[in-house]
Order: structure tokens, then C-alpha cells, then sequence
């Protein structure tokens, strides 16, 4: 086993077989999740120029305040939301979803559909 662990070089090439077919454009930037054990973070990225357009993390200070502790789910909605009002200041409305070599499922689906609450469509 190299430095890496076996989950997280299998993650990693998830990651890049879903890259291949997942390219974010100006008029269809890509959302990009990826969460750790105790945090979830998405951005918005034009890959054509790239560039982080809009960012949203469990981290703030805002989302950490208002949350319980425990309840990852409901912080991931939260951060969907979040980040796709930030979208909409941008005048984003389209994007693509590209969920990190991670299953769709759980916290990674709990954002997404926070985010299409929020406005986004993808």
C-alpha cells in the first residue's frame, strides 16, 4: 500500500473517470463537491477559463453558527442553498454536477438538492 489509502485512491480514480466526461463552460459551469469526514465544501468553476466563480463550505462562520452539530445532512442542504444564491447574484442558472468520485448519495445528494431548492438546474 503506498501513502495513499486504498479508499482514497479508488475515490481518486472515480474522480478522474467522471472528469473525463464532466467539462464546466461559461454558460454551464461545473459544481464541484467535495466532502470530508466533518465538512462539506462546493464551488462553482468555469473550466474553460479556470476560474472559482462561487464558493460555499461548511467552514463559514455564518453556516456554523446556524447548524447543530451532528446533523451533516441538513448542513449540506444549507451549503446547496447557499451556494446557489450566491450563483444567482452571478447571474448562473445552469450548471453541471460533478460529485467528486463520490456516490450520490447522503450528504453529496442532500447538496444537490439543496442547491436545485435554491434555483440551480443541472
Amino acid at each position: 500500500m503506498g501513502a495513499l489509502s486504498f479508499k482514497k485512491e479508488a475515490r481518486l480514480r472515480r474522480k478522474k473517470r467522471v472528469r473525463k466526461k464532466v467539462y464546466g463552460t461559461s454558460d454551464r459551469p461545473r459544481l464541484s463537491v467535495f466532502r470530508s469526514t466533518r465538512h462539506i465544501y462546493a464551488q462553482i468553476i468555469d473550466d474553460s477559463r479556470g476560474l472559482t466563480i462561487v464558493a460555499a463550505s461548511s467552514m463559514e462562520k455564518n453556516v456554523r453558527d446556524a447548524s447543530k452539530p451532528g446533523d451533516k445532512k441538513a448542513v449540506a442542504v444549507q451549503i446547496g442553498k447557499l451556494l446557489a444564491g450566491r450563483a444567482k447574484e452571478k447571474g448562473i442558472s445552469k450548471v453541471v454536477f460533478d460529485r467528486g468520485g463520490f456516490m450520490y448519495h447522503g450528504r453529496v445528494k442532500a447538496l444537490s438538492e439543496g442547491a436545485r431548492e435554491g434555483g440551480l438546474t443541472f
